[in-house]
């Protein structure tokens, strides 16, 4: 029997007993039956014996050289380690599927997985959320891709992620942003405000030092920058982010010019935990929605940058965004800036095409 998976065709059937399974590495269907009937030829005639195959092992048996393999990865970031390893540790938490074997977790074992999950409350007593569960499908995902590359397994089941999952994607208003801006502490509004005009990350903007800070334009630029090392993948390359005006300022308010620019008393780094409760503060205050994050500054930036006609490139380097797919959810074009655009090329195409007939003229004049 030949099947088709990620665009190429495997066969299957059994020998004396023994499960044979095979991907032919070929998108053609006809030809992967004639390798299928060549191999089942060339076993009857003893030509070829049965593959003699590792023990493969059980989930829980897998997971420490998974956990290896993460810390290797991803040296560089000690919170997807620490994501991954936390999520292993739920998915090990299931009995039945820590001790399947790792080509027995197919589609329907991992279907009776997401059920039993969507069943299990969280400590606040409520149901786990569809993104919760989601993370642990991932990783499922991650480690048996692993183990296909490893040639472990043969193949990875599909895995579908729950419907539902909820994506936090607020962004403030200017007429919210002002009320909301002059009711927080100076020290929380200095940080807000820089989000809000350069886009950073809550922790770029916690980590910044001093000699990251270009107040004054230079080389010709209009604006200041900052140069920002991201606290993502810190082996990225520094990206440059023009300062506004409003960010100048905020940045100028800060005391003493070495070490992190937004520091408390003792010059240590302003801890997230003391920020976030003072932005929730003011944020229940106004009666602002709960999904309004200190993190939606930063998306709020991106709608703006987006809505201001800038293309999906320029949002990618602005904000520091590993792809432009991420970068093109911020990018929505209305009419007006596609007609706007239009009216532009069209203009220059207008000039060009003058530009172009007059060095001609000039040159048959010459000729003559």
């Amino acid at each position: 029997m030949v099947y088709k998976r990620g665009g190429v065709w495997w066969y299957g059937f059994r020998f004396k007993g023994e499960r044979i399974q095979e991907s032919t590495k070929v998108g053609n269907k006809r030809v992967a039956e004639q390798m299928e009937a060549a191999h089942r030829t060339s076993l009857a005639k003893g030509e070829v014996g049965i593959r003699e195959r590792k023990p493969v092992p059980t989930l829980k048996d897998f997971a420490p050289r998974f956990r290896e393999a993460i810390e290797t990865q991803c040296a560089e970031k000690p919170k997807t380690v620490e994501f991954y390893k936390r999520k292993l540790k739920l998915l090990l938490a299931n009995d039945s599927l820590a001790s399947a074997k790792l080509d027995a977790i197919e589609e329907a074992a991992i279907e009776g997985y997401k059920q039993t999950r969507a069943r299990t409350k969280s400590r606040r007593k409520k149901l786990l959320s569809p993104a919760s569960i989601n993370r642990e499908l991932a990783t499922l995902r991650r480690l048996l891709r692993m183990a296909q590359e490893w040639k472990v397994i043969q193949r990875v089941p599909r895995i579908r992620l729950l419907r539902g999952e909820y994506s936090r994607t607020y962004t403030l208003s200017h007429q919210q942003e002002e009320v909301y801006l002059s009711a927080l502490p100076q020290i929380v509004r200095d940080v807000a405000e820089v989000l809000l005009d350069t886009g950073l990350r809550l922790g770029e903007a916690l980590s910044l030092e001093w000699p990251q800070v270009h107040l004054d334009a230079a080389n010709g630029a209009k604006f200041g920058y900052l140069t920002v090392l991201s606290v993502k993948a810190k082996s990225k390359k520094a990206r440059n982010v023009p300062l506004s005006q409003r960010a100048v300022e905020a940045l100028k308010r800060q005391p003493g010019r070495a070490g992190f620019v937004f520091r408390g008393p003792d010059g240590s780094q302003i801890p997230v935990a003391h920020l976030d409760h003072q932005h929730a503060r003011v944020r229940d205050l106004l009666k602002l929605p709960s999904d309004f994050v200190l993190h939606s500054l930063r998306h709020t930036f991106g709608t703006r940058l987006g809505e201001s006609g800038a293309d999906a490139f320029t949002v990618m380097r602005l904000m520091g965004h590993s792809t432009v797919t991420v970068s093109q959810r911020y990018v929505h074009p209305s009419p007006e800036s596609i007609e706007l655009a239009y009216e532009r090329l069209t203009a220059l195409n207008v000039k060009k095409v003058a530009t172009v007939s007059t060095t001609v003229g000039t040159s048959n004049a010459a000729v003559a």
